[in-house]
């Protein structure tokens, strides 16, 4: 579809939340409609993961967004999608890949919301994809694990707080689920959290930088558990890491579910988002150091640190490969 005003930021840069939401809408659509292929209980497929996904070029207003998604491989109960995204400036006819994702789906009963269907199986063009694929989804299943475990930390007000410090830019809000948010089965779309998520973190970061700020990558979203209509989630976010040129923000969502008072507030999705901060001109800009004041903000810093220099690691290696092809 075509990108418009209102799906942009006041440099025409597309919200990051906007693109994350074509994703997700685009891997629902495959895999449920695969899930719903052969005779069986009919379903819907819930998000349950997005892995690691890099915002290789901005989207701009006017431009055409393009998503194509591919189902890669299935286990009993889950399914592993990946979506591309690619822009597409109709005047010029110039194109260009702006995002690569992968997506893991649940297959959930629309007669027993708590039941998950079974997934009928795909077939490989090489015997090396589905075990690719299973080192993949032991892998993603692992880290989910992980971080649910890890899932404990609240966001409090800060009073009076000075600027880079991680209370100055730390922000929150809180958002009634309502039926347009939700699938068939009454719970909340994945990527209608997505988008909430990245308007909190963009929040934060334009906060501490006081610049034009863009998406440039998130990393593994997990979808802890399903949000059901009529709960008011908040969406919290606040900063954990900066180097030079880029920021790291952590956002969690926590659920209210006033429908269903017998049941606490819990934690439903978590994820660290990575913004840069942009010139007028589109050039990047140095990133004001972030001020860790207490013992918990010094760990969360060096542990964003950790997955900075992973990361870059990573791609400098990645590089190095294409480089020998």
């Amino acid at each position: 579809r075509i990108m418009r005003p209102d799906d942009a930021n006041f440099a025409g840069n597309v919200h990051g939340g906007i693109i994350l939401k074509m994703i997700e809408e685009a891997g629902a659509i495959i895999s449920t409609r695969h899930c719903n292929s052969q005779d069986g209980e009919p379903c819907v497929a819930a998000l349950a993961r997005v892995e690691r996904t890099d915002f290789l070029s901005p989207v701009c207003i006017g431009e055409v967004a393009n998503v194509s998604a591919e189902i890669t491989y299935t286990s009993r109960h889950s399914v592993e999608v990946q979506v591309n995204v690619m822009s597409e400036n109709i005047l010029t006819g110039a194109k260009k890949v702006t995002n690569k994702a992968t997506l893991w789906y649940v297959p959930l009963s629309l007669k027993n919301v708590n039941k998950v269907v079974e997934v009928p199986p795909i077939q490989y063009a090489r015997k090396e994809q589905e075990e690719e694929g299973k080192k993949r989804y032991e892998e993603q299943k692992l880290d989910r694990l992980e971080t649910k475990q890890r899932n404990g930390d609240v966001i409090f007000p800060i009073i009076n707080p000075e600027p880079h410090t991680v209370g100055y830019s730390q922000s929150s809000l809180i958002h009634l689920v309502g039926p347009s948010d939700c699938t068939l089965l009454g719970f909340v779309h994945g990527g209608v959290t997505m988008k909430l998520m990245d308007e909190v973190a963009g929040i934060v970061a334009a906060r501490h930088c006081k610049t034009n700020i863009v998406t440039a990558s998130v990393d593994a979203i997990n979808f802890h558990e399903k949000i059901k209509k009529g709960s008011v989630i908040t969406i919290s976010g606040r900063m954990t890491f900066t180097s030079n040129k880029s920021m790291e923000i952590e956002v969690f969502v926590d659920a209210d579910p006033f429908v269903d008072e017998a049941r606490e507030r819990y934690r439903a999705v978590s994820a660290f988002f990575t913004y840069v901060s942009l010139s007028k001109e589109g050039k990047p800009l140095p990133v004001p150091q972030l001020l860790t004041e207490t013992e918990d903000e010094k760990r969360r810093f060096e542990e964003g640190k950790g997955r900075y220099l992973q990361t870059k690691a990573k791609r400098q290696a990645q590089l190095q490969q294409a480089a020998l092809q």
